[in-house]
């Protein structure tokens, strides 16, 4: 499979499995699984045809490791960014390290400073533990900003912070004064 098949089937799996998965008919149960043989049947219908050998190289492949299948490779479904407010990954609150990540754009910079980073129409914000993976995250958007989270004064302060099973590290809100640039 090439690159841009890839990337198409991704992209078509994260808004499913993220934000819109009504728009094939697909139901997820409380923790964000679909099976497998329904998604890849109803995706069908929208003239989205791979089959589970598919599949399964789009997961392994992901540079961001967005999905998981579980045991069995009968359901899948995405580690975070969920705008579905009903899903509940069933992430433990852990201790996050020091510093912690996240890649913006200037023209976000006055919001942050005034009101810190919010998690929008997603669960949670999404913050990475290296400066690598957060310039990545930000470019995609233009010029990237990276910023600083003190995380592990965060944690102190009684913030929870969780980690994605591809290891986003997430919480419910980053207050500007907790955030270097």
């Amino acid at each position: 499979m090439n690159e841009r098949e890839i990337k198409s089937i991704s992209k078509f799996l994260s808004l499913l499995l993220r934000h819109q998965p009504d728009l094939i008919g697909l139901k997820l149960d409380e923790n964000g699984w679909a099976d497998v043989a329904e998604l890849i049947q109803k995706s069908k219908r929208k003239g989205k045809h791979f089959s589970i050998e598919k599949l399964e190289e789009v997961v392994a492949t992901n540079d961001k490791k967005r999905f998981s299948f579980n045991e069995d490779q009968t359901k899948i479904r995405a580690n975070q960014g969920h705008s579905l407010k009903t899903i509940d990954l069933k992430l433990e609150a852990i201790q996050p390290p020091e510093y912690l990540y996240h890649g913006t754009v200037p023209k976000f910079m006055q919001s942050i400073r005034e009101k810190g980073l919010q998690k929008m129409s997603r669960q949670h914000v999404h913050l990475s533990q290296d400066i690598e993976t957060a310039t990545k995250v930000g470019s995609r958007r233009g010029v990237p900003t990276i910023l600083t989270v003190r995380s592990g004064a965060m944690h102190v302060a009684g913030y929870k912070f969780y980690q994605s099973k591809n290891g986003v590290w997430l919480t419910d809100h980053v207050p500007a004064k907790f955030i270097d640039k």
